[in-house]
């Protein structure tokens, strides 16, 4: 396996050291994107493929009175995201969990938001893990996807020719799939960097 299939899975001493790149690496699309998503200070909020859990420690922030949950199939990604947020799992106020997006643990119509940061690449059967999404938020809910590659340049190719099973989604795909899903006010937001952000109500 070479070390970027860490990107997708982290294993071993390869993904430790992915993890912590990833915390530091996806800082910058991660703080663009989360001005495109609005959440009030108890909001009960999903991250989906947590990483180093960076993000979560971010949404944390967001929501002082609120509950941040994650979710990632890496146990290493596990183990980092609930060191980088021990405290906030010792108030309470935070849990992780190791497990799939396509078939989630959590109750129907819980979280206010569902975020994606840097993950969707990987997700395999996204008709599938888009409803499950839909299923965990409440009608109203938010979910938030942030890319750092929309798909619209040849230089995300490089990408998916090192990494086995990824794909490097448009803004419009994502939208049509998520309107099947049953998605709506789909928006899509780009940059000169070719970042992506998509947001869209349940």
């Amino acid at each position: 396996m070479s070390f970027f299939e860490n990107t997708r899975k982290p294993a071993g001493f390869g993904g430790k050291l992915m993890v912590v790149m990833m915390n530091l690496g996806h800082s910058p699309v991660a703080q663009w994107g989360l001005q495109f998503l609005e959440l009030a200070p108890d909001d009960k909020v999903l991250d989906c493929g947590c990483g180093g859990g960076a993000n979560i420690r971010q949404l944390l922030k967001k929501c002082p009175q609120g509950v941040v949950k994650g979710i990632d199939y890496s146990p290493v990604s596990v183990e980092k995201t609930k060191k980088v947020n021990e405290t906030a799992i010792a108030d309470g106020r935070c849990a992780v969990l190791q497990g799939s997006v396509a078939d989630m643990m959590f109750a129907d119509n819980w979280f206010d938001a569902v975020t994606a940061f840097e993950t969707v690449y990987f997700w395999p059967d996204l008709p599938r893990c888009f409803r499950e999404v839909w299923r965990v938020l409440k009608p109203g809910g938010t979910f938030f996807i942030c890319n750092e590659s929309n798909g619209d340049t040849d230089k995300d190719e490089k990408w998916t020719k090192i990494i086995n099973g990824m794909t490097i989604y448009q803004g419009t795909e994502l939208k049509a799939y998520l309107e099947q899903a049953g998605f709506h006010e789909v928006q899509i937001h780009k940059n000169k960097a070719g970042w992506l952000c998509v947001t869209a109500r349940k």
